[in-house]
């Protein structure tokens, strides 16, 4: 996998925590420089290690299946990339009032599932996954501050745009995946 592509992978996979982001900004009253940081880290960091612990566990039987690894690599990027479009159909965000450390770390944790699951497809391909899992934390930790920092500018809409850009990148990702094993290879 190249940088480019790696880097559109990082901005898909980041989407989802943006959106929660963007909801953790709406439901804040004070977005002070501490709180912006804790929501950057929590979910830079989930988002980072959640590929690096799906790689490893799919690279146990990676080369059982590498005859029909890009099947699934298209399959699990498709069906989370759809799930992202659903979900930008939903006009709602968790608005609880108040910064609440542990459960800022389980939504750390519930939105970098998919990562978790990117993983498992990025076991199937060339690639260095600790800089992989670098890159995919620090972009998505990055992009979750700004989305804390903007979430009572923008609102709705943007946690609605945020989650159909990544779902239409996650599924172009594995069409991509798809096409150069199938078709290129």
């Amino acid at each position: 996998m190249d940088l480019i592509t790696l880097l559109i992978l990082a901005v898909g996979l980041s989407m989802d925590a943006f959106a929660a982001s963007i909801c953790k900004g709406l439901a804040e009253v004070s977005h002070s420089v501490k709180n912006s940081l804790a929501v950057g880290l929590c979910f830079g960091f989930f988002q980072g290690i959640m590929p690096v612990i799906g790689y490893f566990l799919a690279s146990n039987f990676a080369e059982t299946i590498r005859a029909f690894d890009h099947w699934v690599a298209f399959i699990l990027l498709v069906f989370l990339g759809i799930q992202m479009l659903r979900e930008s159909r939903e006009l709602s965000c968790d608005l609880n009032r108040g910064f609440d450390f542990v459960n800022l770390i389980k939504l750390g944790i519930a939105t970098s599932i998919d990562a978790l699951a990117v993983g498992v497809s990025l076991a199937f391909l060339k690639i260095n996954i600790a800089s992989a899992g670098l890159i995919i934390g620090i972009i998505t930790g990055i992009l979750s501050l700004v989305g804390f920092k903007i979430g009572t500018k923008l609102g709705m809409k943007s946690k609605q745009i945020a989650e159909l850009a990544g779902g239409l990148i996650l599924i172009g990702l594995g069409s991509k995946i798809f096409i150069e094993h199938v078709f290129l290879a």
